[in-house]
């Protein structure tokens, strides 16, 4: 059991795990991957309306996560996932389906997207493993 002085508020967690992305950054580069796979061009309109974001605030994100090397983009321009934006957004994707996949079997429903949008975040690589190995079992 976890004794009192290993508590933190949620920000406190981020804040201590320093993982340098934010929950909004993921959604981001996980939509951007989305649509790249899709094979739909990757501009900032498309992004806020998939988000349902403002294409203002979408543009805003994607300078930042080009700022920190995941895209590659132009104003007013196609955006490009860089190597990294790429492997980082493939593996949010990954985590989504995994978290998705096993909230379906558990609750036997058909689509858990809100929930899996809600939680996913907050799952570490190896929680995300173990979910993927026991939902195939299920």
């Amino acid at each position: 059991m976890a004794s009192a002085d290993e508590f933190y508020t949620q920000r406190g967690y981020e804040t201590r795990e320093g993982g340098g992305m934010t929950v909004a950054m993921e959604d981001y580069l996980e939509m951007m991957c989305r649509i790249a796979r899709s094979g739909g061009e990757l501009r900032v309109r498309e992004l806020a309306v998939r988000l349902h974001v403002k294409p203002s605030s979408a543009s805003k994100m994607v300078s930042h996560l080009g700022a920190l090397g995941y895209v590659d983009a132009e104003r007013y321009g196609i955006i490009h996932l860089t190597e990294t934006g790429r492997g980082v957004g493939d593996y949010l994707l990954y985590r989504h389906e995994v978290v998705e996949r096993f909230l379906r079997a558990l609750n036997g429903s058909r689509d858990e997207t809100v929930q899996a949008e809600r939680i996913e975040h907050y799952l570490d690589r190896r929680t995300v493993a173990n979910l993927d190995r026991l939902s195939r079992e299920i």
